[in-house]
């Protein structure tokens, strides 16, 4: 290519990037101002960001069917969740994580892969398939609604995959927030003490901000560690999402609908493992952390209300009673793998 080329194709180039940009704003800009509203209504309220940010989306779901609309709010639901699940990435150090100690490792590790065999076993029996079954249980062992996301992004598309993870992420975050209330109380009620406490905590509710909210309504030891116990959770999310990539495409020869397979390991999970492990050496200034932390924050919110505005309500509620049984078990199978464990350690 010649200078000459060069020259004339860059502002071809620029112009292309210009329109898609504007094509991307106005969508993009309505999720914004969804999110912001859900956050405005979260700290006023006391009600999740991101249950609220949900449901506002779907209040406003028409917005997805304008023309003008519709490819910044795919864009929101697609590009900017992935954006914010590779960023929670700075949330975590490993050398920290291991002042946990071998035994509570062993019991949080143990509890997030018996309660994702526990769903996948018992989905059958209530009429659900193993790609349900991985994406509820997932949530419920690792992280909540980050999970939830993150673990779509391997599963094998079809025409209600959508409809799955909305369920998935607004039963998560509803179960969540009862826990954030009734798990303190059963905390106190049972006696224990500032590590049995935030162990418990940590590692049987599912959203950081909620085990935050619980822990610390406690005692600062006792969110301190229900924090550091959540946080591991929140590790395992890439091993775990790589582990299934693996085992999805050698016995599932499944593909997307588009006729496309699921990656092995999505980028935006390798973006989390590299801030992981960067962070883990402390090549990340704390001030780059916090602020990376805040804007995954916000673009999960911001992702959430565009996945909201994608769906339909009516077929969302469809998935019937046996898919809330199935997420009920798989919190109550976790709460009382904790509950065996602390009982034997303490």
């Amino acid at each position: 290519m010649t200078q000459q080329d060069i020259r004339i194709s860059l502002p071809h180039r620029f112009t292309g990037f210009m329109e898609q940009t504007r094509a991307l704003v106005p969508g993009i800009m309505v999720a914004v101002i969804v999110a912001i509203t859900a956050k405005f209504l979260s700290e006023h309220y006391d009600t999740p960001a991101m249950l609220l940010a949900l449901l506002l989306g779907i209040a406003v779901s028409f917005l997805s069917e304008d023309d003008k609309a519709k490819v910044g709010i795919g864009f929101s639901a697609k590009t900017l969740l992935r954006l914010g699940v590779a960023l929670l990435g700075v949330r975590i150090s490993f050398g920290l994580m291991m002042g946990l100690g071998i035994e509570l490792i062993a019991l949080v590790v143990v509890s997030v892969l018996l309660t994702i065999g526990f769903g996948l076993s018992i989905a059958r029996f209530l009429g659900h398939k193993w790609r349900f079954a991985f994406l509820t249980a997932g949530s419920v062992a690792i992280c909540g609604a980050s999970a939830a996301m993150a673990i779509s992004a391997i599963l094998p598309k079809d025409e209600r995959s959508e409809e799955r993870l909305i369920f998935t992420v607004m039963g998560v975050t509803v179960l969540s927030t009862i826990a954030m209330v009734a798990y303190p109380i059963l905390v106190n009620y049972m006696g224990m003490n500032e590590l049995a406490g935030g162990l418990f905590l940590g590692g049987t509710i599912h959203d950081v901000a909620q085990v935050v909210g619980a822990g610390f309504s406690i005692s600062e030891e006792t969110g301190d560690t229900a924090t550091l116990v959540k946080l591991f959770r929140v590790a395992m999310l890439a091993p775990i999402v790589l582990f299934a990539s693996l085992i999805i495409r050698r016995f599932h020869e499944t593909t997307d609908e588009d006729g496309k397979r699921p990656p092995l390991l999505p980028s935006f999970v390798l973006g989390f493992l590299v801030l992981a492990t960067l962070n883990s050496f402390g090549l990340i200034p704390a001030f780059v952390a916090e602020t990376l932390s805040g804007w995954s924050r916000w673009f999960l919110l911001i992702a959430i209300a565009a996945v909201g505005m994608k769906s339909n309500l009516k077929q969302v509620l469809s998935v019937g009673g046996a898919a809330i049984a199935l997420i009920i078990l798989e919190t109550l199978f976790i709460g009382g793998i904790i509950l065996v464990g602390i009982l034997y350690l303490t």
